[in-house]
């Protein structure tokens, strides 16, 4: 049977993930609904994508019986919320990263899943690529040796997007892009918990991070650095150094199809979409749809590539980068 996936939000994102959806089998995954704010937003969606049901309300999403797991595509600010709901309502989710504004929310979304028995995943996408994939088995068979030293960099010009620069939507570039970098660090150090973190950074007027560069390190004499801006475009690859050699993820990183291991080269071509995309390799949300599928059929509440307890590790790191760089929101106080 087909995974039954409702979409919480009508925007870009759940517009790229439906096209995406469309390169995997239609006996694997179908959209049976599409929820908005706004009614008309929703049927407009609906009739794009060829999905069945549009509701004017997430309510309605959470309530309908027959939708295997939700998609929460909507802004920073609104995944706390709209997490809750359909876990509440015995969901399981998929949720967008930041998986929500801090390690508060995140960790009220952990217990709400397992409170309610159902599956939760980060929807850190990066780590259902092949390219990442194949990093995972070559550091485990020791192709670098011992890694020493991870880099990576995340810059886009984006100052023109509301949502990216205004506070009151959770912009930064931390939450929207630098959390490619982290979550690629945590990864490559198997979700450990790093023994130092040294941020510094500057902020726009509206209060939220520019451009941040964080430095931290690990057991062992083991040390990551990364970059992200809002500001400038960056290399925007990650390097993984090792006594015996390195990998190179070929930019975007955060979405690669191209990887390098001791100079030689692998492609990992991804599916040409049928309708224009608004981000960059879009098609390649289908390898995080097929891992909920996987871990739906398997009885799984998490999934083993983007582990809850690494969602939790990465929101605390990015609370303690907001600390020192002076980055503060509303939901911090509630």
């Amino acid at each position: 049977m087909a995974t039954r996936w409702g979409l919480c939000g009508a925007g870009k994102i759940s517009h790229d993930f439906s096209v995406a959806l469309r390169t995997l089998p239609p006996q694997d995954h179908q959209i049976r609904a599409v929820a908005s704010r706004s009614l008309e937003r929703a049927q407009d969606f609906a009739k794009r994508h060829s999905v069945l049901e549009a509701y004017g309300s997430y309510e309605e999403l959470a309530n309908d019986p027959n939708i295997d797991v939700v998609y929460v595509g909507v802004l920073h600010t609104e995944h706390w919320r709209a997490g809750l709901l359909f876990l509440n309502a015995g969901k399981n989710v998929l949720c967008e990263k930041p998986f929500a504004m801090n390690s508060g929310q995140v960790k009220d979304l952990v217990n709400a899943a397992r409170t309610n028995k159902v599956f939760l995943m980060e929807a850190v996408w990066s780590r259902c690529f092949p390219t990442y994939v194949e990093v995972g088995r070559r550091l485990r068979e020791g192709a670098v040796g011992e890694v020493k030293l991870v880099k990576a960099y995340f810059g886009s010009p984006q100052l023109d997007i509301p949502r990216s620069v205004e506070r009151e939507l959770g912009g930064g570039a931390l939450l929207d892009i630098g959390v490619y970098c982290l979550q690629f660090i945590l990864m490559v150090f198997d979700g450990e918990r790093p023994e130092s973190v040294h941020a510094t950074g500057v902020l726009l007027d509206s209060g939220v991070d520019e451009s941040v560069v964080v430095v931290m390190k690990f057991s062992r004499k083991r040390m990551a650095t990364c970059t992200f801006s809002i500001a400038v475009r960056l290399p925007n690859d990650a390097v993984i150094s090792g006594t015996k050699g390195s990998i190179q993820v070929c930019r975007p990183m955060h979405c690669p199809t191209r990887l390098v291991v001791n100079d030689k080269v692998s492609e990992y071509p991804l599916p040409e979409p049928d309708l224009p995309l608004n981000f960059t390799n879009s098609t390649g949300l289908r390898y995080e749809a097929e891992e909920v599928r996987q871990c739906l059929l398997q009885g799984l509440k998490e999934s083993p590539r983007m582990p809850l307890a690494d969602s939790i590790l990465l929101t605390e790191i990015m609370d303690e980068i907001r600390k020192q760089v002076g980055v503060v929101f509303s939901q911090d106080s509630q």
